[in-house]
């Protein structure tokens, strides 16, 4: 009988096999999206103003990077393509108050839950100590309600109020900056880390590439023939979750809510059937059209919730063009970006990014992938 080892049989000895198994290709794995950041380039506060942020180009077919500022986009988007952006609004989602006993309590909302807009889906702190029946006191006309307590840790919560919510929380609430900003949200966050064009309240994160708009560069956008549309996705803190597993398949994506309008998929369709392109202003933008676009990247209004993770090998079908900022080491938005741009491509444009001392995260500068 042949020797199973003898040359030109395809047998391995069981002993190797473990040790010569294909590698992982470069970008499949969590840690091959780390990089190095020094502190001082994680923006703490805003541009002085919007479009003074800076803007790096990649050039996908031919991997040059280019170096500009934001209102060069009204050069690169040519006539008669389409911007969609998110119009959702970030809320005062962050509730500080106290537990009957006098001690500090805070409670960020996340997500309304049933019909009722006073209960929510919210994340609690301390979290060991704020149990199902007790209550946090906000102010005089706001209090918190704890009805559930759930395995991941979140809460089920009832908001106390003779005020209308909006009111309620616009009185009550603070900005929910990202932990990585490291200060206390001021009265401008309310402004500075809202779209110019947000309309739709429910996000407790901003889309943060459309923080760098203003109305006149979107007004000089239309003077040129680019068309915009809008959709909604309603960001939630799980925008930040790093990915903890080594491979990012076992990452259990957070749902959010997104709304497509029949209008803005019709002229998106109409638009691309023509030759014109689509510029997606933000990973979450991203996610809707991803959400929703049929194989051939034909779209159809929808409503819904979607937990789409995007990341190395994935065909994009619907989205053209990407404008989004720099994202956190290790999240499911760099993955997001390297299945647009290429895992390789990206890395070097980070590393191009820090070396040119860019400002990193939510209030940092943009990069445009053409």
């Amino acid at each position: 009988m042949t020797d199973p080892r003898a040359e030109g049989d395809s047998v391995q000895d069981p002993r190797r096999a473990a040790s010569s198994q294909p590698r992982a290709a470069r970008g499949t794995r969590t840690s091959d999206y780390e990089y190095h950041l020094p502190e001082h380039l994680v923006a703490q506060h805003p541009a002085d103003r919007r479009d003074a942020s800076r803007l790096l180009k990649l050039d996908r077919e031919t991997g040059e990077v280019t170096h500009g500022t934001f209102p060069d986009i009204i050069d690169l988007v040519p006539a008669g393509d389409i911007l969609v952006m998110n119009r959702t609004r970030v809320i005062p989602a962050r509730l500080r108050g106290r537990k009957p006993t006098g001690g500090e309590a805070e409670v960020l909302l996340v997500n309304p839950e049933g019909d009722s807009d006073l209960r929510w889906r919210a994340l609690v702190r301390p979290g060991r100590r704020l149990r199902a029946g007790q209550r946090v006191e906000i102010a005089d006309e706001l209090a918190v309600e704890i009805e559930a307590e759930h395995e991941d840790g979140s809460r089920t919560v009832r908001l106390i109020t003779h005020l209308p919510l909006a009111e309620a929380l616009d009185r009550h609430g603070s900005v929910p900056l990202p932990p990585y900003v490291e200060r206390e949200a001021t009265a401008a966050d309310r402004e500075r880390y809202q779209t110019v064009y947000a309309s739709e309240r429910g996000s407790v994160a901003a889309p943060t590439a459309g923080l760098h708009f203003t109305p006149e560069i979107l007004k000089a956008l239309e003077e040129k023939g680019v068309r915009t549309a809008w959709l909604t996705l309603h960001v939630g803190p799980g925008t930040f979750r790093p990915v903890e597993v080594e491979d990012p398949v076992g990452h259990a994506m957070h749902s959010e809510w997104y709304h497509l309008p029949d209008e803005t998929a019709a002229e998106i369709n109409r638009i691309r059937a023509g030759g014109g392109s689509l510029w997606a202003v933000g990973t979450t933008t991203v996610r809707v059209l991803e959400s929703v676009a049929d194989e051939d990247g034909t779209l159809a209004g929808a409503s819904g919730w979607t937990d789409i993770f995007i990341h190395p090998p994935y065909r994009y079908r619907a989205v053209d063009h990407l404008l989004t900022n720099f994202h956190l080491p290790r999240s499911t938005l760099m993955m997001l970006v390297a299945a647009f741009a290429g895992y390789e491509e990206t890395m070097a444009v980070y590393r191009a990014a820090v070396e040119e001392g860019y400002r990193f995260y939510s209030f940092g500068d943009a990069m445009v992938i053409v």
